[in-house]
């Protein structure tokens, strides 16, 4: 049977379409791994500060500077690696540095009545968040990539803002900022599993650093939100 005959009367295209979706899948699959993997590091993080009391050395703004030193450094250095297994694991230790950071809002929320379970609404929101984005990444028709810059822009502000709220220590400000970020965040979140889905996104560690990135935003500030309206007395 010459099969080499029949493979040459099928379309060119065919070949490189089931290639394509083969990368697309892959990178997919490997992304929710390396996601589901990378939460790890993260809890172990909070954990530790949580039982260490970590904070970063100084006041409030050589803190906010000096962590936005170190998360774009490992930023850069997981784009340069990104092709190896040096990517996976410096990625895995930026999340466990988020988790330090995030260890003092947890201690916070865990010294109210209702701390854990104020944690653990904020996980299923942002649970719910990312699969609501996640069903509309595979439907929406239109191509959304065009909204990075505006969020990329909102996202600044958002940062110059919560500068500026270290000497205004407005309330106020602060939950409206978080307000945003869940917004901005959950925004970004669809346009980068839309981009993954269609194949714009061929690395999966820059795809679940992308992912991860909005995910913590989104539950972090949701818990803001969560303990400002709804937090109990402190124990």
């Amino acid at each position: 049977m010459n099969t080499q005959g029949n493979e040459s009367n099928l379309p060119r295209g065919i070949g490189a379409i089931g290639a394509e979706a083969r990368i697309q899948n892959s990178v997919l699959r490997n992304t929710y791994l390396l996601l589901a993997v990378s939460m790890v590091p993260t809890v172990l993080g909070a954990w530790a500060g949580t039982a260490l009391g970590f904070s970063l050395p100084g006041g409030p703004l050589l803190s906010a500077l000096l962590f936005l030193g170190v998360a774009f450094g490992f930023f850069y250095a997981i784009e340069r690696t990104k092709h190896s297994a040096v990517g996976v694991y410096l990625l895995l230790g930026f999340t466990f540095f988020m988790g330090l950071m995030l260890s003092r809002l947890v201690g916070f929320a865990l010294g109210m009545q209702n701390g854990v379970q104020l944690i653990a609404v904020a996980g299923g929101g942002t649970g719910l968040i990312f699969l609501a984005m996640g069903s509309l990444a595979s439907t929406v028709q239109r191509d959304l990539s065009g909204l990075q810059k505006f969020l990329f822009v909102g996202v600044l502000l958002m940062i110059v803002a919560s500068i500026a709220n270290i000497w205004l220590q407005m309330p106020a400000l602060m939950l409206t900022l978080s307000l945003l970020a869940v917004a901005i965040f959950s925004a970004f979140l669809l346009v980068d599993l839309q981009r993954i889905v269609r194949g714009g996104e061929t690395n999966y560690i820059s795809a679940t650093l992308s992912v991860y990135l909005s995910i913590y935003n989104i539950f972090s500030n949701l818990l803001v939100l969560l303990m400002s309206f709804f937090g109990g007395e402190r124990e």
